[in-house]
C-alpha cells in the first residue's frame, strides 16, 4: 500500500467546537481500546528499565487533551515509576486546564537542551513528511536526556479497511475523514526506522503492537549506551 499524504481536518480545526471535541474523544477511545495506551506503557517502562530511573520527566508533544500521558502516569505509578508530565500542543483549545501545558511548535520546541528525560508523541509523526520526521527527531533528541518515544500507526490495507469501517462508530465527522486519512499517510516500521536513524539516534528500537500500532524508542547518544 503506497503512502498518500492526506489532509486531516483536525489539523486545521475544520469543524465546530463540538465536532473538534468529539474528534478528540474519538482519539481517546482509539488509544484506550485499540493499542495506543499499551504501546506507550511498554516504551515508558522499557526506558525506565534501561535508564535505571524511577523518576522521569516526560514532554508529551501534540498532547491534545493529555488523556494518554495521564493514563500512562497512573499505570506506571503502580510499578514505582514517577512520571512528571509537561504537555505541548500547537492549539491551546485542544488541551484541558492544566498548569503543565505549553503551546508550541513540535519542530521548534521552546525548551533548552536536555530539558526532559523523555520526549513522547502519539499519533503525530504520520502527519509529517520524511524530511519533517528527521527534523522532529533531531529537535526532540536535543530536548531529551534519555530517549524519544514514538507511538504511531502502521500503514496496511487491512488497517485502512478497518479505519473506514469505523466510520459507523466515530462520534465526529472529523474522525470519519481523519481516521482513514491517518492510515493512508502513516509509515511502515521499515520506513520509520530508516528516517529515525537519519535523525542522529544512538540506537533505534521498533516494536509492533496491537491493532497496527508501532512503538519506536529513539535512544539518545550519551557517554554510555542505553542499549
Amino acid at each position: 500500500m503506497r503512502r498518500v499524504p492526506s489532509r486531516e481536518l483536525l489539523d486545521d480545526d475544520s469543524g465546530t467546537p463540538a465536532e473538534v471535541m468529539n474528534s478528540l474523544a474519538d482519539i481517546q477511545f482509539l488509544n484506550r481500546y485499540f493499542g495506543g495506551l499499551p504501546t506507550t506503557l511498554y516504551m515508558v517502562r522499557r526506558a525506565a528499565e534501561k535508564s535505571r530511573k524511577n523518576d522521569l520527566s516526560l514532554l508529551e508533544v501534540a498532547a491534545g487533551t493529555g488523556d494518554l500521558p495521564r493514563s500512562v502516569r497512573a499505570r506506571v505509578r503502580r510499578n514505582g515509576i514517577d512520571l512528571r508530565l509537561t504537555l505541548l500542543d500547537r492549539c491551546a483549545s485542544h488541551m484541558t486546564e492544566d498548569r503543565s501545558k505549553v503551546v508550541g511548535d513540535a519542530l521548534a520546541l521552546p525548551f533548552r537542551d536536555s530539558s526532559f528525560d523523555l520526549v513522547n508523541c502519539c499519533l503525530f509523526v504520520h502527519h509529517l513528511s520524511p524530511d519533517q520526521v528527521t527534523a522532529f527527531i533531531q529537535e526532540a533528541l536535543r530536548c531529551s536526556r534519555v530517549a524519544v518515544l514514538i507511538n504511531d500507526l502502521v500503514r496496511h490495507p487491512v488497517h485502512f479497511a478497518m479505519a473506514c469501517a469505523g466510520r459507523l462508530i466515530y462520534r465526529s465527522r472529523i474522525t470519519r475523514n481523519d481516521a482513514p486519512a491517518s492510515v493512508r499517510q502513516s509509515y511502515t516500521p521499515e520506513e520509520m526506522g530508516k528516517m529515525l536513524r537519519n535523525g542522529g539516534a544512538a540506537r533505534v528500537e521498533i516494536t509492533r503492537h496491537y491493532f497496527y500500532r508501532m512503538g519506536a524508542i529513539v535512544w539518545k547518544a550519551t557517554n554510555g549506551d542505553h542499549g
